[in-house]
């Protein structure tokens, strides 16, 4: 409800006069009003009265208190110095009221109009000082009304009538304004002050800010908003009474930053900056913001937080369009109950947020990032951090994203990285990045396409395509959003679009900082104006700045500064240019003034300078033009980048390289590089990063190993591509060589008076280059203290063990051992345990030592080791190796076989892929066993991915050798092959040919000498091994394949077969599987070599493999076995087909037939010979096919060799249609029965073809025709009538022969008065007559098919029995009322004409069981009997009706009504008396 405050108007008596003429010129005055209450709220209607003083510059108002003083109030103050609460009846606080509302009539109108929709609804506060406000003006002014003449009083309540009139017109819209002079901007009170703290402490910022509406206070740093709820255990944010405070909680080095604290309300807005410094005790390199942080104590949770990554990912390879997850796992230790850390996603070190494209997920345990529909974009180092309370760690990883396929070849990739910059009311600056593949020639230019948010039409910015990768839009729409694509050209056509841009809003920069500066108080509905000086009217001054930022042969952008005078509407613009050397100046912008201080000028000429400048206008014209920007020549001032300088390949790892170049030099605007590589001797040129780098540094992923690369570079600006740098060297990818990791387990393996033997197992990782050797350190511990290190070994040690000679006997000392390979020295192992030289006495052997693996696989792996230095008392015998998983303690240690293994290896099975496993050895004598070696793993049971096994081959010359490949060969690999793990050194048995990434061992001379394993391990790898074991049988095989291939078999792919051909001819053929163009066939028949004449035809394809021989006929002769002999080079086939005794003579009967039916067809014939079918309607037709008959052939049809002559009535049935001819004997009968031929003749030779329709062939008719007629039954149905339940099915047709039998319960059924089957035309039925409860049940119907038949079921129980029962019940009971039935059944005549005085005498015969009731009516009055009716009814049939002598009176209707208990009927006569005397006098009047 909206409360409103009469106003009265008055004006000073001096100005009385003046009053009409002043209304007539401004059409309504200014005036005053109060704003309307919260819709929300109920305010009692206040009531007081004005005194005002009018003028064109200003307004003053004055109010007369009861002691007659006039209290003057400002119209408009500036800033409200007090408050005025309401009270409603209760004395509760439910609104405010503020100065009275100025403002001209014409401009409340249009304003009011403009936000209708966009007011809300005022808050309580101003509501509350509103209510307060009429409270305190009610208590100190107590208005009263002037004693005015009765002329007065009636002019000024005219006025007063008239002005509230015009008030209610536009109350609703007076009830969105809201005046408020009270309200004033933020202002600090006190500010912020910046603190300087040690890390780790707490820091608190306080503020002070006065303001109304309250305002709302938000805390930044370094300009990010900082949101102290979802960031609750860093940061505090508190407001209490205008007293503002954030706390920093735990600082760290990362809070050194700028805080500002931003208060807003609908006034406007203030900020404050204080500076926090966060100092460390230590010093040293600041860690960089991805960089891993030492884990310090959390005082907060009494713990030290230490994170662990694991599982990480690798460098990943996406396509366009594709969805690529990235993640990791995560251990916090300790785990804290409800504490977990913030997992934060960086791309080039750039913070990722959540979006369409980006999602993050954190389950506790483990962090995945997921890219949706991947972009060029997304391609970059993606970077995990894992923040705590203790400090944080993070994990990183290149993420490459490679083109879609393109959908012509040769068109260029899609742009990427597409922005929108500097944007306006009506203009934006769009940006791209070239793509990395131009496509088949070089790029053309650009496309630019816009879309309206909202809607899904794509509009084209530019008619010719702009070869810069920036391009100014115009025609915007003021305050709508767009959102942008890019494709680029080049001859082969056009690329796919680019990812869109982020949306952007076409508004006025000021706005658009104001909304971004944050937060923004809710809209209260407020709409204010103030008594200014008026500036309608003011023609707008000039701009400033005008410059021209952007230049291009396509287009020029100019910018410029609005003018100071532009009032308070709007000013557009207008852009003017000059050609140098004129002194015109041409208006570019004839249509449409542009709304922003950008402006794009297109259609310049390219070469000439130009001079421009710009003009404001608004409603009261256009003014001055600003200063000109001077001489301006259209052309590119952005220069291509320079060359790169040479790129400069690194070996990295087996599958990437670290490629470094120069910077081009003097590059404006770099964009950054494109890098490529080329594999040698190939014209492919393919790039490795298609988003460009600044860096002068990359790393190239995704190479192939082994392959070797080239690169080269090229640099991207705004204005293109730079030329490529020169090729780089060419390099070979592999792994970098580095230092070998340290040795591990120094263990002593002897022990003498003087010296120790020492044993250490070998670098997990040797660093790409074989071990070139050991050194050992030595120092004595004596109490607990140990001395300084010495070298032991000045020369590299080549085995695993060292003799550690001239030591002190019962000293203790300490060993550490360093490996060499080429790249250096590693670092020392861990030192081993404090070792006491002192001479051995025990019995059992030592430990072996050596331990290493090979041919690790998913499931198996082969351990090998070196017998033990010591040995006991006797010689080792055996050894024993124990397994455990790494994941297990001690007591996880079981046998890996029971007997001693003699060999210095095994092969361990049953591992479970995926899991880490640790070997040891122990070594047995005739003493026992002694302890075990050093723990050889972690080993992870898993094939590495590429890994090959060694394979057999035989060529083709029989020879067998042993082949491995590998395709991770680094410089200086080497196969080494081996036999039972043991190095070969005699070369009589092998021969070993080593070629570009395989080796092959060739037998020299295969025998059971060289049964054994043999394996080959390839140097300078991650342990490619592989090994093959050569068993007898497997010898034996080999040998059997080895002969084949020296004396090779020509392989056949059918043996030889034989086939009849028309006219009798007979087909030998076969086909052979290999062969070559010289192979040759020699046919033989009963070892007897043939050749082609004229009763053998030869032939072989040598495309195809297949060689025949034809023979025109089989004779007695031909009896014997025929032969293909094949030979080719040194191969050799034979292939043998044998024709004798019955199977020659069938075969002969066979050609002879073919022979005889190939001579019938060369005239009229049969195809297809007399046969029957039924057709769905039981027609039975006789039907043949006949071939290559004339017009003239004579076709005669005969029945029992009675020629159907064309007048026979049998001859209508005889057709002819696309070579068939047809009988139809239609529904067929027994005089249908007898013997039909049909006759072929002309003069070529004639055919016949006979069916018999008797006998055998009837029935077989018959039985077809039954089949027909089962398969044309429908489900049985079931009726009901007033007799029974009928059961029935329809068929197409019925024959009397028809068998068909009904069953219920499987039982079959008599026939009985009760049940009856039968057939009523095609209807077969069962009746059920007065059915009882015995008669449910399952009833078939069996239809004889000539078969076995076909049974159609009915299942009568349950709802079927009950609704065809109840149904039967009201039918019967139906029929026995309509028999039962009183009614009339003769006797009575419809008409009765009867002459006056005469007796009438009617009877009518009367039925009905019981016996009815009768009565008479006449005219629908009942009669009783008495003196002039006579009713009788006798015998319970007879009802008659006497009348004595009739009159007149006696005419009309009537009826004799029966009734009984089954019905009631009425039989209905009309009786017409007459007088003769009455119809002689109509006679004669006639």
């Amino acid at each position: 409800m909206s409360g409103s405050i009469q106003v009265s108007q008055k004006h000073q008596r001096h100005q009385l006069q003046h009053h009409h003429q002043e209304q007539q010129q401004q059409k309504q005055q200014h005036y005053e009003s109060s704003c309307y209450l919260s819709n929300k709220s109920s305010v009692s209607q206040q009531s007081f009265s004005t005194f005002k003083t009018t003028s064109h510059r200003s307004l003053k108002t004055s109010v007369k208190t009861e002691k007659g003083q006039v209290v003057k109030l400002s119209p408009l103050p500036k800033r409200a110095k007090r408050t005025y609460l309401a009270m409603d009846t209760d004395k509760e606080v439910i609104g405010y009221v503020i100065p009275v509302f100025r403002a001209n009539h014409d401009e409340v109108r249009g304003l009011m109009e403009a936000q209708q929709e966009n007011v809300t609804e005022e808050g309580i506060n101003y509501v509350a000082m509103r209510n307060l406000f009429v409270r305190e003006a009610k208590e100190a002014l107590e208005v009263k009304v002037e004693k005015k003449t009765r002329t007065t009083h009636i002019r000024e309540s005219a006025e007063r009538l008239e002005l509230n009139k015009t008030m209610d017109e536009w109350s609703e819209f007076r009830k969105k304004m809201n005046p408020d002079s009270l309200t004033h901007p933020p202002e600090f009170i006190v500010k912020p002050r910046g603190q300087t703290v040690w890390e780790g402490k707490t820091v608190k910022l306080h503020c002070t800010v006065a303001g109304w509406p309250k305002p709302r206070i938000a805390w930044y740093k370094n300009n990010v908003v900082i949101d102290a709820k979802a960031h609750h255990e860093k940061y505090t944010a508190e407001s209490n009474y205008n007293m503002h405070s954030l706390e920093i909680k735990n600082c760290d080095f990362l809070d050194t930053a700028q805080y500002h604290a931003s208060a807003l309300n609908v006034k406007g807005e203030a900020s404050s900056v204080a500076t926090i410094v966060v100092k460390r005790f230590q010093e040293g390199e600041e860690a960089g913001p991805l960089d891993a942080k030492p884990h310090g104590f959390c005082p907060e949770h009494g713990v030290t937080f230490k994170t662990t990554i694991i599982d990480k990912f690798e460098v990943a390879f996406g396509s366009e369009g594709e969805t690529l997850s990235l993640g990791c796992t995560v251990i916090v230790y300790p785990t804290v109950k409800k504490y977990q850390p913030e997992v934060v996603w960086y791309r080039d070190s750039v913070p990722l947020k959540p979006s369409k494209w980006v999602h993050t997920n954190w389950s506790g345990e483990r962090a995945t990032l997921t890219l949706i529909h991947l972009n060029k974009e997304d391609e970059g180092r993606y970077t995990l951090r894992v923040n705590t309370k203790s400090g944080y760690d993070s994990y990183a990883a290149y993420v490459f994203v490679r083109d879609a396929d393109v959908e012509v070849e040769g068109v260029p990739v899609a742009p990427l990285d597409v922005r929108c910059h500097d944007a306006n009311k009506d203009y934006v600056v769009v940006t791209w990045k070239q793509p990395a593949v131009e496509g088949s020639s070089s790029i053309l230019g650009y496309y630019i396409d816009r879309c309206e948010v909202g809607t899904h039409h794509w509009a084209q910015c530019n008619d010719t395509p702009v070869k810069y990768a920036r391009f100014p839009v115009t025609g915007l729409v003021e305050g709508r959003s767009y959102i942008f694509r890019v494709t680029a050209l080049n001859k082969a056509g056009v690329s796919r679009p680019s990812r869109v841009s982020e949306a952007v809003v076409a508004m006025d920069p000021s706005d658009r900082a104001r909304l971004r500066a944050g937060p923004s108080a809710p809209w209260t509905g407020m709409i204010k104006f103030t008594e200014e000086e008026p500036t309608v009217g003011v023609v707008p001054g000039e701009p400033s700045d005008v410059v021209v930022t952007e230049a291009t042969k396509n287009y020029v952008v100019l910018a410029w500064k609005p003018p100071i005078q532009r009032g308070h509407e709007g000013v557009m613009y207008y852009i003017e240019k000059c050609i140098s050397g004129t002194d015109t100046w041409q208006k570019v912008n004839t249509g449409m003034p542009v709304k922003s201080p950008r402006f794009a000028l297109f259609d310049l000429a390219e070469g000439k300078s130009y001079s421009f400048r710009v003009r404001c206008c608004n409603s009261a014209g256009v003014g001055e033009p600003s200063v000109s920007t001077g001489e301006i020549t259209v052309g590119d001032k952005l220069d291509l980048p320079s060359t790169p300088g040479n790129p400069v390949p690194t070996r990295n790892t087996n599958t990437s390289v670290v490629v470094s170049w120069g910077a081009s030099k003097d590059v404006k605007h770099l964009v950054g590089y494109y890098i490529e590589c080329n594999v040698v001797d190939t014209e492919v040129w393919m790039p490795c990063n298609n988003k460009p780098v600044k860096e002068t540094r990359f790393v190239c992923h995704g190479l192939t190993t082994g392959a070797n690369y080239v690169f080269r570079v090229k640099a991207v600006n705004a204005a293109g591509y730079s030329q490529s740098s020169a090729n780089s060297d060419a390099v070979v990818v592999q792994a970098a060589i580095s230092i070998p990791v340290k040795p591990t387990s120094v263990t002593l393996l002897e022990a003498f008076k003087d010296c120790m033997v020492l044993g250490w197992t070998t670098p997990a990782n040797n660093g790409g280059a074989d071990i070139r050797g050991y050194f050992v350190d030595y120092r004595t511990v004596k109490g607990g203290v140990v001395g300084k290190w010495h070298e032991m070994n000045h020369q590299a040690l080549t085995t695993t063990s060292y003799k550690a000679e001239n030591l002190k006997e019962n000293v203790f000392y300490q060993f550490q051992v360093r490996a060499m390979n080429m790249a250096g020295v590693s670092k020392a192992s861990l030192p081993s345990a404090a070792l006491e030289c002192k001479e051995w006495t025990i019995t059992v052997p030592g430990a072996p030592v050596g331990l290493h693996v090979l041919e690790v696989r998913d499931s198996s792996a082969v351990v090998l080791w070196e017998p033990p230095a010591f040995e006991g008392r006797t010689p080792v015998n055996g050894y024993y190796l124990d397994i455990k998983k790494a994941s297990a303690g001690d007591e996880g240690w079981k046998a890996a076989h029971e007997k001693a293994n003699k060999m210095k290896y095994m092969k361990v099975t049953g591992l479970k892929a995926d899991t880490s496993y640790v070997f040891r050895v122990r070594a047995q004598n005739l003493a026992g066993v002694g302890k075990p070696s050093a723990a050889l793993g972690p080993i992870l049971a898993q094939t590495r991915p590429g890994t090959k096994e060694i394979y057999v081959d035989v060529d083709d010359d029989g020879v067998i050798s042993m082949m491995f490949e590998c395709s991770e060969m680094s410089e200086g690999s080497e196969f080494v092959w081996s036999k039972n793990y043991k190095a070969i050194t005699d070369t009589s048995r092998l021969t070993i040919v080593n070629e570009r990434g395989m080796s092959r061992a060739i037998f020299n001379n295969p025998s059971l000498e060289d049964l054994g394993i043999f394996s080959c391990v390839v140097t300078n790898t991650d342990g490619f091994s592989s090994s093959y074991t050569l068993t007898e049988e497997g010898l034996k095989r080999l040998l059997d394949i080895s002969h084949e291939h020296k004396f090779p078999v020509i392989p056949f792919k059918n043996e030889m077969a034989m086939e009849l051909l028309e006219k009798g001819r007979v087909r030998f053929w076969t086909q052979v599987e290999k062969w070559t163009s010289a192979c040759e066939v020699e046919y033989v028949f009963n070892n007897v070599i043939i050749s082609e004449e004229k009763k053998y035809t030869m032939n072989f394809d040598k495309s195809t493999g297949i060689i025949e021989m034809y023979m025109d006929s089989l004779e007695v002769t031909d009896e014997g076995t025929f032969t293909f002999n094949l030979v080719d080079g040194k191969a050799k086939g034979t292939t043998s087909l044998v024709l004798i005794g019955e199977e020659f003579k069938e075969l002969q009967k066979k050609s002879e037939f073919e022979r005889a039916e190939w001579v019938r067809k060369q005239g009229p014939h049969f195809v297809e010979y007399l046969d029957f079918t039924v057709t769905p309607e039981c027609d039975v037709l006789l039907k043949c096919k006949i071939g290559n008959v004339k017009p003239e052939t004579a076709i005669t049809w005969f029945k029992d060799s009675i020629e159907i002559a064309d007048d026979d009535e049998d001859a209508m049935k005889i057709e002819k249609k696309d070579g068939v001819l047809t009988f139809n004997i239609g529904k067929i009968s027994k005089k249908d029965a007898g013997i039909y031929e049909v006759l072929l003749r002309d003069e070529r030779g004639k055919d016949k073809s006979t069916f018999s329709l008797t006998d055998a062939g009837y029935q077989a008719v018959m039985n077809e025709l039954f089949r027909v007629i089962a398969n044309s039954s429908s489900d049985i149905k079931v009726v009901s009538t007033e007799h029974g339940i009928i059961l029935y099915s329809m068929v197409t047709y019925h024959t009397e022969e028809l068998g068909v039998g009904w069953l219920h319960k499987d039982a079959k059924i008599a026939a009985s008065e009760r049940v009856k089957s039968g057939v009523t035309g095609e209807q077969l039925w069962l009746k059920i007559n007065e059915p009882t409860e015995k008669d449910k049940g399952k009833y078939t119907m069996n239809i004889f098919d000539g078969k076995d038949g076909v049974k159609r079921a009915f299942d009568l129980t349950g709802q079927a029995w009950e609704e065809a029962f109840e149904e039967f019940q009201r039918l019967k009971a139906a029929a026995i009322a309509e028999r039962n039935r009183a009614r009339v059944v003769g006797g009575l005549p419809d008409v009765v004409a009867i002459q006056e005085g005469k007796s009438l005498n009617l009877t009518g015969n009367v039925w009905g069981e019981p016996v009815p009731e009768v009565s008479w009516v006449k005219n629908d009055k009942e009669l009783v009997s008495d003196d002039r009716y006579k009713l009788k009814f006798e015998h319970g049939k007879f009802a008659s009706i006497t009348i004595a002598a009739v009159t007149t009176a006696d005419s009309g209707k009537y009826a004799l009504l029966v009734k009984n208990k089954y019905g009631t009927e009425a039989g209905e006569f009309t009786v017409s008396v007459y007088n003769p005397d009455d119809e002689d006098k109509e006679e004669k009047k006639d």
